[in-house]
């Protein structure tokens, strides 16, 4: 601009002869100086043209165009000729062309990175507008890495054909990293309450690996809003959260942060109350907000409030629905009142359900699953439970439900939109188990068999110690129905330490469901068993099972899931029960019951709570004892870590285990993110239980809780592209010499 200024100045007082001070005719405009920029181009810039009768002023419009094309570093003009031949030139300076830009300095950030974050285009006119923008953002990189001390200049070189050269040094310093979170003026919440609720930390030992510690500005800044939300929650709506002062300590190494805090006084709500389009009567409305008088305002419990009473009007089929809360803070007697504005609009049906991006997935499978109806009034309700089904079908890696207008203001669309991922894994491999030794295992499962949700497993392992042979098919909606149906074949041979046990048969299921989250499965058993090969020191138990035997049984099995996912579940409830009958036909005769149940609770940060436990018993029919191999065993990966496969229950005189007719062992867990975009999570555990003969009254030591194991441990889960992975250690709280 002072450019522009002092050219305009120049042109007035030097340039014009005494007569152009006055109107004149414009007989032709020269430009000079031009190189890559098209004299035409120029010409048709201005806003003036030869042949005009053209004032001073009219010069000064022309010159504020052609910098408007942000072409020009300089521009000159002058006037010549004679008053009715008169001539304009003007002489431009243009701004060089970028042909490269360079970083020098860079090491914890890629130079193509830097690349896409800097705003400056090769090849591209040199604006330092850009430059010092691109600069900025540099910065701002670094800073959000947590190198706050990181500096950032530019320069140019431009050679003689007018093209020039950006360079970037950048002198990155170190990482810094926050020594200490202090806060000033907060008395309602201690310095924990506070540090707890926000994701920023302060560093550690191994903060080298985990980056805990590392500075970065923008979670900062949502850290405040979490430090205003914890107070809004309290009722204390004039909490002032001010900016950080921050400040360098230990040569840059170390930053210091704090939080200044003007809390403000305690609101308690004074009335609630609603307007408007009441779907229910106002105080069945008013029934449903988690706040009532003389309770201390919470911005939490009115956002769920919110969100219920949506819900409430989007059931019935108000998708529109607009519930405003107004509240009326009273400083004088520290009370809100708090106004729900209900603005319903019109009641909706859904026209249609569009699905798309399954490749592979038919449209039924997909279809079957969606509790909201083509036809039907909207109802959120249901459509978030479709959501819930479809995920829970284990075929997608995502899956996204909106809606979009349709044909008339009282219809919408839904959009089903999938993402597909692999349902289908064939493995070949080898590895080493404690119980079987050397393992060769091959395997080819597909949970989503041709698209149409059957699924299919074939399985084979050979191992020193065991070989097991597996194919089976389901199909969830067998005929289009809600019916299962499913049959598998098998055949297992294992070497145990007494005897080895050979069993193949085939088994048919069949299942409906009973309830929105809960389902009914009977499963027909048909297996010949060999028990060979047993050891002449062998238990007397043992040795009575030596031989052939056939057992015919059904298992009806009640299941009840209301995990968010079935594959990842962070919340809800997998509970079974079952009840093996054996002796419609065959050897063996025996009833077997088994209770089993898992909770899940969501805690903060994405991290997981869960409880599970497991109760069994069988009982013999006839006069014989339950076979060996439907009795339990436990220990393991499975039931109680730290313990060797079958290492828990009574044992013979020989100290060889020969499991136990009950059973109950409960497992606690606590689950957190480790590398969450890939599914990586680390577990700790506590595992208690035993296994015991319960119509035995010899020895306390083997009784139920008179004598359970213990064991405790952490770990690492991976929901790979092949599946489900655990690599988890437990170790023996209680360990025993025998």
């Amino acid at each position: 601009m002072l450019k522009k200024i002092l050219s305009l100045l120049v042109f007035l007082t030097l340039a014009f002869p005494v007569w152009a001070a006055q109107e004149f005719i414009l007989f032709d405009i020269v430009i000079e100086g031009n190189q890559r920029v098209q004299t035409v181009e120029i010409l048709n810039a201005m806003s003036i043209q030869p042949g005009q009768t053209v004032t001073p002023a009219d010069i000064d419009a022309a010159m504020a165009d052609l910098y408007s094309m942000e072409r020009f570093s300089d521009i000159a003009s002058g006037i010549s000729g004679e008053p009715n031949a008169t001539i304009l030139t003007f002489k431009v300076e243009e701004r060089p062309l970028v042909r490269n830009v360079r970083f020098e300095g860079n090491e914890e950030i890629e130079t193509k990175t830097l690349m896409e974050i800097s705003t400056i285009r090769i090849p591209g006119i040199y604006d330092p507008f850009e430059v010092a923008k691109s600069v900025d953002l540099i910065k701002a990189e670094y800073v959000k890495e947590g190198y706050y001390a990181a500096t950032v200049t530019a320069d140019s070189h431009v050679n003689e054909k007018n093209e020039t050269l950006v360079t970037f040094r950048i002198h990155e310093g170190e990482i810094v990293r926050i020594k200490s979170i202090s806060f000033d003026g907060n008395t309602i919440f201690d310095n924990g309450d506070l540090k707890s609720n926000m994701e920023t930390q302060e560093k550690w030992m191994f903060s080298w690996i985990t980056g805990r510690g590392n500075y970065n500005e923008l979670l900062l800044n949502q850290d405040l809003e979490r430090i205003s939300d914890l107070y809004f929650n309290e009722g204390y709506v004039r909490v002032k959260v001010l900016e950080p002062v921050i400040a360098l300590v230990d040569d840059d190494k170390y930053m210091l942060v704090l939080i200044q805090i003007d809390e403000g006084s305690q609101y308690t709500i004074s009335k609630v109350d609603a307007q408007g389009d009441l779907a229910l009567a106002k105080e069945e409305l008013v029934s449903l907000v988690g706040l009532a008088p003389g309770d201390v305002f919470s911005r939490a419990k009115l956002r769920q409030s919110v969100g219920v009473l949506t819900d409430v009007y989007a059931d019935q089929g108000y998708a529109y629905a607009n519930i405003s809360p107004l509240t009326r803070a009273d400083d004088e007697t520290r009370t809100i009142d708090l106004m729900l504005d209900i603005e319903q609009g019109p009641q909706v049906s859904v026209e249609r359900i569009n699905i798309t991006g399954n490749t592979k997935t038919r449209d039924k499978v997909i279809r079957r699953e969606m509790k909201q109806i083509e036809g039907e009034l909207f109802n959120a309700t249901n459509l978030k439970r479709s959501k819930a089904r479809i995920n829970n079908l284990g075929y997608f890696e995502a899956v996204d439900i909106t809606t979009s207008a349709g044909s008339g203001p009282d219809l919408m669309n839904v959009d089903v939109n999938v993402i597909e991922r692999s349902t289908g894994t064939f493995s070949v491999g080898a590895g080493y188990s404690s119980v079987d030794g050397v393992v060769g295992q091959g395997s080819v499962t597909q949970e989503n068999f041709l698209g149409r949700g059957w699924k299919l497993n074939l399985a084979a392992s050979i191992g020193g110690e065991s070989s097991t042979y597996q194919l089976g098919l389901t199909d969830p909606y067998f005929l289009d129905t809600r019916w299962t149906a499913g049959i598998e074949i098998f055949r297992t041979d294992r070497e145990w330490t007494d005897f080895s046990n050979e069993t193949r048969g085939f088994a048919l299921k069949g299942g409906h469901p009973v309830g929105e989250y809960s389902r009914i499965l009977a499963t027909y058993r048909l297996e010949w068993k060999d028990i060979y090969d047993v050891s002449w020191d062998a238990s007397d138990s043992i040795k009575d099972e030596e031989g052939t035997s056939t057992k015919s049984s059904v298992t009806t099995t009640y299941m009840y899931n209301t995990t968010d996912n079935r594959l990842d579940p962070s919340a809800g409830t997998d509970l079974s029960a079952s009840w093996e009958l054996a002796g419609l036909g065959g050897s063996e005769y025996y009833s077997k019951y088994i209770f089993d149940v898992r909770h899940f609770w969501p805690w903060i940060w994405g991290t997981v709570f869960s409880a599970h436990g497991q109760l069994g018993h069988i009982h013999s029919l006839n006069s014989d004892d339950p076979p060996i191999d439907e009795r339990f065993f436990i220990g393991g990966i499975y039931s109680i870590r730290g313990f060797e496969a079958r290492e828990v229950g009574p044992r013979d005189e020989n100290h060889d285990f020969i499991g136990g007719n009950t059973e109950a062992y409960m497992n606690l867990e606590y689950i957190f993110p480790i590398f969450e975009s890939a599914g990586v999570k680390g577990v700790v555990f506590y595992d208690a239980g035993n296994a015991w003969n319960s119509d035995d009254d010899s020895g306390e030591d083997d009784k139920a809780f008179a004598s359970w194991r213990h064991s405790a441990g952490y770990g690492i889960r991976w929901l790979s592209p092949l599946g489900p992975m655990r690599f988890e250690y437990g170790y023996n709280l209680d360990a025993r010499d025998y």
